[in-house]
């Protein structure tokens, strides 16, 4: 069989990592897409996944933009899909590929865990002929995107457990960043500045960063989304601010660190599952896998850069881990019929 995997964002690497394995394992041929957008190139090449650039870089925030440069990665797309006689495709929030395929007659399923970008998932949903999901997001919040019941695919826990199962962090990473384990590590994940369902900015962010970048007994590794936020964090030259050159391995930073605090998800999620306390500073609606983290005690809201609990903490507790053999058979069995 011959699969079609669609990669749009950094988020989404080391989630097609383990699927991509072992589908080639089973003896399936796989072609990966993606875009020149965040980390995701330097992260593919970080876990030597190979892979073919497909259409312009990401537009930006303005809506007419992402408009303009989304009509011409599909129009990319299909060009490169319509001679490789693909059997399925399958992507984790790339709409596009949802897209694509349905206008080539590939059976695609579609995956995400954040249900309030309402115009992404939207597109998504409705092109696709499965829909997967965690269990924790309810049918009616589907329904409005078009993922009715019957198009609807269920998986338990989070994805980060999936792709975290038997994961070992990178030992050397602390040395490379050049860290001091006597100090409070940090991992501070950018607000999502260009996404249409965070268009207003995150005053809080900016004061955890100068509370954290100011205090000479920590250490917070600042994962930028963008150049633009690469720019800006460092001109604010603050000395407990550490902002890699390049592309590291977040689940092993997650690992050693002592607290994680993002303002998107992903990264938080994967605290979660690694039994490390993670804080989100998101500005936008919570969805409903984070309320269910928040609910458990898994995550916390932090409504001021005071609130934060700055201590050295024992070893990870580890979280659920979980099968990805099963998300992909779910990916697998949900595009059969």
């Amino acid at each position: 069989m011959r699969v079609w995997i669609d990669v749009s964002n950094s988020p989404q690497v080391p989630f097609v990592r383990p699927l991509v394995e072992l589908l080639r394992a089973r003896g399936h041929e796989v072609d990966v897409t993606t875009r020149d957008y965040a980390q995701t190139l330097a992260l593919l090449r970080l876990y030597a996944i190979p892979h073919d650039v497909v259409g312009p870089r990401h537009a930006g925030a303005g809506a007419v933009a992402k408009a303009r440069v989304m009509a011409a990665r599909l129009r990319a797309l299909r060009r490169y899909a319509r001679t490789r006689a693909f059997d399925v495709a399958f992507s984790h929030a790339s709409h596009e590929l949802a897209l694509a395929a349905r206008t080539l007659g590939i059976p695609s399923a579609y995956a995400f865990d954040y249900e309030l970008a309402r115009t992404q998932h939207g597109f998504g949903c409705r092109a696709a002929r499965r829909v997967v999901v965690p269990e924790a997001i309810p049918q009616d919040r589907l329904d409005r995107l078009g993922a009715r019941a019957r198009k609807v695919r269920r998986y338990p826990g989070l994805k980060e457990e999936y792709y975290l199962a038997g994961f070992e962090p990178d030992p050397a990473l602390s040395d490379r960043l050049g860290l001091d384990r006597e100090r409070v590590l940090v991992v501070v994940r950018t607000p999502p500045e260009v996404s249409l369902y965070h268009r207003h900015g995150n005053p809080l962010f900016a004061e955890l960063l100068r509370r954290l970048g100011s205090d000479p007994g920590v250490q917070a590794v600042v994962l930028p989304r963008t150049a633009a936020q690469d720019t800006a964090i460092r001109a604010l030259a603050l000395p407990s601010l550490v902002v890699p050159a390049q592309a590291v391995d977040g689940r092993s930073l997650v690992a050693l660190a002592d607290l994680v605090v993002s303002a998107g998800g992903t990264m938080n999620r994967e605290a979660a599952a690694l039994g490390v306390p993670a804080y989100t500073t998101f500005a936008g609606t919570m969805g409903a896998v984070d309320e269910l983290l928040v609910r458990e005690g898994r995550l916390r809201v932090l409504g001021s850069a005071g609130e934060l609990e700055l201590r050295k903490r024992d070893a990870a507790r580890p979280g659920v881990e979980r099968d990805p053999a099963l998300l992909l058979d779910l990916f697998l069995t949900a595009l059969e019929g």
